[in-house]
């Protein structure tokens, strides 16, 4: 119980004395100091107070209670003072239940939400989509060679727009002819050898007519140096086409691929005019001789399976020391592709002309006109694309038009059966 001080400021005066009154306790969770805990509420309203407030709380039976409102000491006061008190506190106890209500339905409708929205991601999750999702990327199949698979822009070539061909270094005539002025690097030029960038010899036109056919300008061609036995070897290329008078055999198609042949010929025999090997008029005729080629070439095989020489034949990493070994009377005679016979006999290649002739022609192995075909990397998606514009160049006359400019001399030199 407390005291106001009389001497406040507005303070009431005290009462009478008067005879004690029974006081009802003020409604409250816990038992006031100084209060009488066995003493009964005689005050109606609080059991109706203490049911509404059950009522309200009791659904919310998994929530936390609200903590009870500070409560101060019931004083026990006759009169109107104490009596006044009950209903401000009945009206805080309704308040504080109120507001526990309240923020237990605001918890339960957020709870809901919270709910609501985690259902809502699981099933963004795993609802399936509206819309058919596009399917992942995969490694670009190679293109068939259809009119766009060949073009020059979608063309998979080692280097995109470019076409890049390669031949051997030196490079000879009547395939590749002398640059006025001499030769570019890294072609060699030995006073007789050819520039492949010139466009002049039958194979650099006709690689410059391959690649305007498949849709390439001619700076758009490249050129790099392929030794021969490189150009029929298994394995990468940093090349699209090999063109250096690569004859067409099913031993060389199991390592690399080979075009469509863009020309025919036979093989030809060379000899010094003063060698009795150049009096030969047929194959049984050279049989006693000794012969040089090429390593890796078909005139090699051809001198082994066709003349069969009684003798060793002598093998050479190119074709110049080949010359070079007739030359100084180390063998009696050479085989090389027919235009390349006719070049060194009539062009003088290390021989002064007229001192060595084309003793003739044969047909070679399969006893037929040997082709010379493009090398590429075996299995290489633009073979097709190369084959196509081969056929469209026979088939319209470009490839005999070249030739016969470039190697008119093959039906004037006799044949060796």
């Amino acid at each position: 119980m407390s005291e106001r001080d009389p001497a406040e400021p507005g303070a009431a005066p005290d009462p009478a004395p008067a005879t004690e009154s029974t006081t009802t306790p003020e409604p409250t969770a816990e038992v006031a100091p100084g209060a009488d805990p066995a003493e009964p509420a005689t005050t109606a309203t609080e059991p109706a107070v203490a049911a509404a407030v059950s009522e309200e709380t009791t659904p919310m039976t998994t929530a936390p209670a609200p903590p009870a409102p500070p409560t101060a000491t019931p004083a026990a006061s006759s009169g109107s003072g104490g009596g006044n008190r009950a209903p401000l506190y009945i009206a805080i106890l309704v308040i504080a239940a109120l507001g526990a209500y309240l923020l237990l339905t605001q918890g339960g409708t957020g709870g809901e939400t919270a709910a609501s929205a985690s259902a809502s991601a699981e099933a963004s999750v795993t609802e399936e989509p509206s819309v058919e999702p596009t399917a992942e990327p995969t490694e670009a199949p190679t293109p068939s060679p259809t009119a766009d698979a060949c073009a020059a822009e979608n063309l998979q070539a080692v280097t995109l727009g470019r076409l890049t061909v390669g031949t051997d270094n030196p490079a000879f005539p009547p395939y590749f002819s002398i640059r006025e002025g001499g030769n570019t690097p890294p072609w060699e030029d030995l006073g007789y050898t050819g520039d492949p960038t010139t466009g002049e010899g039958f194979e650099s036109a006709v690689a410059y007519a391959v690649a305007t056919q498949m849709g390439f300008a001619t700076d758009d061609v490249s050129w790099v140096v392929v030794p021969f036995a490189n150009s029929i070897a298994p394995g990468n290329k940093s090349y699209d086409f090999v063109i250096n008078q690569v004859s067409y055999s099913a031993e060389r198609a199991n390592a690399v691929d080979l075009s469509e042949g863009y020309y025919d010929l036979n093989q030809g025999v060379v000899a010094l005019v003063d060698n009795p090997a150049a009096q030969a008029k047929s194959l049984a005729d050279l049989k006693p001789f000794k012969f040089g080629a090429q390593v890796g070439t078909t005139s090699y095989t051809a001198i082994e399976e066709v003349i069969a020489p009684d003798q060793e034949t002598q093998v050479y990493d190119s074709n110049t020391a080949a010359i070079a070994a007739l030359v100084a009377k180390q063998i009696d005679a050479i085989v090389v592709d027919l235009p390349t016979a006719d070049f060194i006999a009539n062009a003088g290649v290390e021989i002064e002309s007229g001192l060595s002739t084309v003793v003739g022609q044969f047909s070679g192995v399969t006893g037929e006109p040997e082709r010379f075909s493009l090398a590429l990397g075996k299995g290489n998606p633009i073979t097709p694309c190369v084959d196509k514009a081969v056929i469209a160049l026979r088939e319209d006359g470009t490839l005999a038009e070249l030739a016969s400019k470039w190697l008119p001399f093959q039906d004037g030199v006799p044949v060796l059966q």
